[in-house]
């Protein structure tokens, strides 16, 4: 289960039938306590978590959102008394945003070379190794030690910062829980123009020349399953497609282009949603949608259990059940041009049967979508929400560790011109693959303890000779308060990609007496020549040398800040997307509220200082 799937478990379990006349604090009292004043590794978030989120995103993503289906049968009334007391706060109206930061000069092309200095996508490249080259990082490890903030960008109301910034011919696109796209200039964080989607835009944005016409277009998805292009200068809509109609299916991953046509992954949070015993869990299954970016036509849907879920059995409230189901795709696919292979990792199953297919790589053809072949890591990991709850009806009878893959596989060459499809696990241990030979596994190391929130969560970066990883492996204090563990945790590590041997380690930071803090290290890694860059759920982003561990630079983000935009700012926990480096520039999210950490809402954006 992912980030993404926080704000739904609060909505759905809120949103059980209740009396019109019942207020908020009796709608939660009756139908969210059991899971929100419970146990932190239920995954949802506790109070202070859900007070730090707005009253419009509540109420948006319940009316128009990701949770609109799950939400038909409230009334506005219940809707509007639902966000009111969870947040605490009410409708926050019009925003500073809209009219603060804009730039003095309406853009007429882009500011910089678009074969300058860019970071297009999730992981920079078609292997998404997030590995940025010196030329295009403009950014040496001599300097890191100078890196200064240059200003910072505040998205209205938020309480998570979980969109990870593309940047391209000098301009910067960036999703957000506020339902729009953000276009800047990436120098300075003027705003050029905002976009409205249909809900929030969690995943990496991806750049591209549109086929037969003179535009440049950015392509991305949103937690209704949309997928659109729109024109990168102006904002136009070019077209949106609906890739999935499964209410609960959502893009999470970054789409990624390959020669005219973009391949969407598919998620969903049915196992938040199959949690409900009154729930028919569960026929949601991971796909990829190959689209032609031209058009947004689709060309093929490839779906990772390729058996439509059947009947099974009845839970004990009498609710139909149904499998074998889940294995979603959380993260952006990788492309093999060599294999004309297009790899992806899936989460876990949702319903007994469990499927061989969850927990896995999967390897489809590029051009048809036709299965090449599938590595699976975690067998019967069968796993919803329920598992972790009091009322465990419709939990899998012999559930899972939930260690499913949330991070892209990495394609690497190796300086001896082998090939290495790698990744890290929710398990804690990090597999290397032969993309050449099926599939078949090179090596296993274990790095972490693993968990349901890692183990390695959301990406791990790869050069030529080591993959340098991540650990979570965060933890709760165990006395019903819903606090981080500030002693258990964390870790960064690289590794041999050749022999899979740990090659560099830097033990967990401790926190001392900082509040809200955790060592654990669950957002992804980035990596220039010489300096691999870590955030961690402290609130700390820190850069190390690759060839010894030794700490180079750190920035204490949670601290509040002066927006370019005019909105609140203030930085918190560093969790979901990495630092993103191109043009001598570092941008960063901060802020991540849901598992206890310190709330955010920011992009933060660094220079190099004068010596």
């Amino acid at each position: 289960m992912r980030a993404s799937a926080v704000l739904a478990a609060l909505l759905i379990s809120c949103c059980a039938p209740a009396a019109a006349q019942q207020d908020g604090a009796a709608l939660y009292a009756t139908h969210c306590a059991q899971c929100h004043d419970g146990d932190a590794q239920s995954r949802v978030p506790g109070r202070s978590a859900m007070q730090a989120m707005s009253f419009d995103q509540v109420l948006g993503t319940l009316t128009s959102g990701s949770m609109a289906t799950m939400a038909r049968d409230r009334s506005d009334e219940e809707r509007r008394a639902i966000a009111a007391f969870v947040t605490g706060k009410t409708a926050i109206g019009g925003s500073t945003a809209d009219t603060q930061g804009r730039c003095t000069q309406p853009v007429s092309g882009f500011p910089e070379p678009l074969d300058g200095p860019h970071w297009n996508g999730w992981g920079v490249d078609a292997g998404n190794s997030r590995f940025q080259p010196a030329d295009m990082a403009g950014l040496t490890a001599g300097e890191v030690p100078r890196l200064r903030l240059k200003w910072a960008y505040a998205f209205p109301g938020a309480s998570v910062s979980f969109a990870p910034p593309t940047i391209v011919g000098g301009l910067l696109f960036i999703g957000g829980t506020d339902r729009k796209v953000h276009a800047l200039d990436a120098r300075s964080g003027c705003t050029l123009w905002t976009f409205a989607t249909d809900a929030a835009v969690r995943a990496a944005i991806s750049f591209a020349p549109l086929a037969g016409t003179d535009q440049f277009a950015i392509f991305f998805g949103d937690l209704r399953a949309n997928a659109y292009a729109v024109n990168a200068l102006t904002g136009a809509l070019i077209w949106k497609t609906k890739v999935e109609e499964h209410a609960a299916a959502r893009i999470t991953g970054a789409p990624v282009m390959h020669s005219g046509v973009l391949y969407v992954p598919v998620s969903s949070i049915e196992e938040v949603a199959g949690s409900q015993p009154s729930y028919e869990c569960c026929t949601f299954r991971g796909s990829v949608v190959a689209l032609e970016a031209a058009t947004g036509k689709p060309v093929w849907q490839a779906y990772t259990i390729p058996q439509v879920p059947q009947p099974t059995a009845k839970n004990a409230r009498g609710t139909q059940l149904f499998g074998p189901s889940g294995a979603a795709i959380w993260s952006a696919p990788t492309i093999d041009v060599k294999r004309g292979a297009i790899y992806v990792a899936t989460s876990n199953s949702y319903s007994d049967p469990p499927s061989e297919m969850s927990d896995a790589i999967l390897a489809f053809d590029l051009a048809t979508g036709k299965l090449l072949w599938k590595q699976q890591a975690t067998p019967k990991d069968a796993f919803v929400v329920a598992c972790f709850g009091v009322d465990r009806t419709n939990c899998p009878d012999d559930h899972g560790p939930d260690h499913d893959f949330g991070q892209s596989p990495i394609l690497v060459t190796l300086r001896d011109g082998r090939r290495v499809l790698v990744i890290a696990q929710k398990s804690g241990v990090v597999h290397a693959l032969d993309p050449d030979d099926g599939g078949k596994i090179l090596w296993q190391t274990r790095i972490g303890k693993g968990g349901p929130l890692g183990g390695s969560e959301w990406g791990s970066a790869a050069d030529q000779d080591r993959i340098y990883v991540a650990n979570s492996d965060v933890r709760f204090t165990r006395d019903g308060t819903r606090q981080l563990e500030p002693a258990q945790g964390g870790g960064l590590f690289g590794l041999d990609l050749a022999s899979g041997k740990i090659a560099m380690e830097v033990p967990p930071v401790a926190c001392g007496d900082r509040p809200q803090c955790s060592p654990a290290l669950s957002a992804a890694v980035s990596l220039i020549p010489g300096v691999v860059f870590s955030g961690g759920v402290s609130g700390f982003l820190r850069a190390y040398d690759t060839a010894d561990g030794k700490l180079l630079w750190e920035f204490d983000t949670v601290q509040d800040f002066k927006a370019v935009n005019g909105v609140p700012a203030h930085g918190g926990a560093i969790d979901g997307p990495g630092p993103v480096i191109a043009g001598g520039m570092l941008y960063t999210n901060s802020g991540y509220g849901q598992w206890s950490g310190v709330a955010g809402n920011v992009l933060l954006a660094f220079e190099v200082g004068k010596e």
